[in-house]
């Protein structure tokens, strides 16, 4: 009896298993299948599940012995995929090159035309194919150290397929591109073309989020922030942390991007919420209705709320960023993109116990991951353990030796000791991995000021301006550099300019992490002469961190020029309280005091001359009775010259006449 064998029931078997991720039984099939038929799709198919398996050299060979690496497009990539993933570089990039671009031809940038008959296993769309194509041999060429020709192929994927977001995030993540190069990128892309209205105005929304945050402090993107704070860009974070399901700290209020952080704002807060809360009608056309409908569909996507928290911690808003970054954190525990800024902002937070036990959970769960030993690494740098710290940032950067953070924070544990060599030799080697990223070169220059280096500091510090011109924290080193070349009206200049930049975002008192700009303004006005500016940036100083030992004593060293002794003493007094071997207040309140007493009375209505006192000298009215009397009056002669010795040391010790 001759029965006939269903093949499709098998390969409708392989891909059932390839679904629930039991590759082996989906290996075992697909070679059934080849044996039954022999057709190029059901090799590709095998080696598919080979690739799953990892068994990368065995795929390749199987695709390569069967020569269906010359014929089809699909097994052509597989094979150069296998290959890479296998580290044979040369061979992958070879077998790419078998593939010229020429051979897909762009037409009216709406699709993809061949002059040869590229087969494909299935339906795959040749922009998809072509983007793929390009991603990958961008992906050869960075592992091979050629990331310049790795930027332009992710480029070219992401002109073929505005979707490839692989290609985008590789140049986003690994810091190819500068900021100015990212937004030129973003407009030259062909979104409008192949994609509607809506779809348009979502990925752009997306790709914006991902753009550099730390080149200048900033608000959020109009299309963010209608997401993240609905129609005002100054909803609190708390109506953030709200839509996540998520409460905040009672001992903590949210800060608005653009408010003070004080009680009475907090209250105006509150007010302001509950007005908001009362029904008003809406001012926006139907067309904006939906538009913001759409967008607030993305709400409660993660990405954008790692985007926010990016841009709130480079806002040195790091209360803000640790709140938000612990509610990601609540509803993924591991996400990747989020970890890194929960990290930093614990650093600079100086959460030693939080980051102790993430980084525990992270070498348990993750061992062979970067993320994990650079948590580790961050918790050993903020006890003040710079070996330690060191040795597991080394660890990290062998994992991932594109992790920028990594390099960062190792440049820093020698840094803090005063190793200036080897932590520029560490931002070196970052400026290389991160040409888009100016954080290198703003640490190179400032280990060069620090090793009194001027002329050097300033090269490297204009080499970061150019990449970022608007970062604050490079015009305030300028503004050093300048103070330490007696610039002084060139500090101020570079000083005011980051001010100002701060402020944009910051409406009142600016975050913690600029007391040392209002510090070095109030400095440079003292050299100025501009005594009244210089008492106004320390006082303000004072409101950012009051228990700064070195802000008293600066208050107290321009009252002394100022003649105000008093209150000089008063401040260099407070400052030693807080710091008691300081040596400047030491000194100039000994300076103080002696200036003091020569020029001030000691109370009130105080003679400037002690008295003079005439004591008269009895004689003997008779020449007979001397002599009678002499021997008798001899003891109270002696009293009398006694007293004489007395009267004169009192007259010695004051003014003469």
């Amino acid at each position: 009896m001759k029965t006939n064998v269903n093949i499709e029931n098998y390969r409708k078997l392989v891909q059932t298993y390839i679904d629930l991720h039991v590759y082996n039984a989906a290996l075992f099939w697909a070679d059934k299948v080849v044996a039954l038929t022999g057709n190029p799709k059901d090799v590709y198919w095998l080696a598919q599940c080979m690739y799953l398996l990892k068994q990368y050299h065995r795929a390749a060979h199987l695709l390569r012995s069967k020569n269906l690496h010359k014929s089809n497009f699909t097994c052509c990539y597989l094979t150069a995929r296998c290959l890479y993933e296998a580290s044979e570089l040369s061979e992958a990039l070879k077998l790419l090159d078998t593939f010229e671009p020429y051979m897909f031809i762009a037409k009216d940038n709406m699709g993809f035309t061949s002059e040869y008959d590229i087969k494909f296993v299935d339906e795959t769309s040749k922009n998809q194919a072509y983007a793929s194509y390009l991603l990958l041999r961008g992906k050869v060429f960075e592992a091979m150290d050629n990331r310049g020709l790795a930027a332009d192929c992710y480029k070219q994927a992401l002109v073929a397929d505005v979707h490839c977001y692989e290609a985008f995030e590789s140049l986003i993540k690994y810091q190819m591109l500068t900021a100015a190069e990212e937004e030129e990128l973003l407009a030259c892309l062909p979104i409008s073309q192949e994609c509607s209205t809506e779809e348009a105005e979502i990925l752009l929304t997306l790709y914006e989020s991902k753009l550099k945050k730390y080149q200048t402090p900033s608000l959020p993107r109009p299309n963010e922030s209608k997401i993240l704070y609905g129609n005002s860009n100054s909803m609190p974070n708390n109506k953030l942390l709200s839509s996540l399901n998520l409460t905040t700290h009672t001992s903590y209020s949210p800060m608005i991007p653009t408010s003070i952080s004080t009680p009475a704002v907090t209250r105006n807060n509150d007010k302001n919420i509950v007005k908001s809360n009362e029904p008003r009608k809406p001012k926006t056309t139907p067309m904006d209705t939906s538009s913001n409908t759409r967008l607030m569909k993305l709400k409660n996507s993660l990405d954008l709320q790692v985007a926010e928290a990016e841009r709130l911690y480079y806002n040195c808003d790091y209360q803000a960023c640790n709140l938000l970054t612990e509610a990601i954190l609540k509803m993924d525990p591991y996400h990747d993109a989020c970890l890194p800024i929960h990290i930093s902002c614990q650093v600079e937070l100086k959460q030693s116990n939080k980051l102790f036990t993430l980084a525990h959970n992270l070498v348990d769960l993750y061992p062979n991951l970067a993320i994990s030993w650079f948590a580790v690494g961050c918790y050993y740098y903020i006890i003040g353990k710079s070996d330690l710290a060191r040795r597991y940032l080394s660890k990290a950067t062998a994992l991932d030796r594109l992790f920028g953070p990594a390099w960062l924070a190792y440049g820093h544990s020698f840094a803090i000791e005063n190793e200036h060599d080897q932590a520029m030799a560490a931002y070196f080697k970052a400026s290389q991995l991160m040409r888009g990223c100016h954080l290198p070169l703003l640490y190179i220059g400032l280990e060069c000021g620090l090793t009194n280096n001027v002329n050097l500091a300033e090269k490297f510090f204009q080499q970061a301006q150019n990449i970022a011109p608007d970062d604050p924290f490079i015009m305030h080193e300028k503004g050093v550099i300048a103070f330490q070349n007696s610039q002084y009206e060139t500090a101020e200049k570079h000083f005011r300019e980051a001010l100002e930049r701060v402020k944009i975002i910051k409406k009142g008192i600016i975050p913690l992490k600029w007391c040392p700009l209002l510090n070095n303004l109030g400095h440079t006005c003292r050299k100025l002469k501009n005594y009244d500016d210089a008492l106004e940036f320390h006082n303000k100083a004072l409101l950012l961190s009051p228990q700064s030992a070195n802000t008293y004593s600066a208050i107290a060293f321009v009252n002394v020029l100022k003649n105000n002794y008093d209150e000089a003493v008063e401040w260099f007094h407070k400052a030693l309280g807080l710091k008691r071997d300081d040596t400047f207040s030491t000194t100039m309140l000994n300076y103080v005091i002696e200036q003091l007493t020569e020029e001030k009375s000691p109370y009130q209505d105080c003679p400037t001359e002690i008295p003079k006192y005439n004591i008269e000298s009895k004689t003997a009215t008779t020449n007979n009775s001397q002599s009678v009397a002499e021997s008798s009056s001899l003891g109270v002669q002696r009293d009398n010259t006694e007293m004489s010795d007395m009267s004169m040391s009192i007259e010695g010790s004051g003014p003469t006449t």
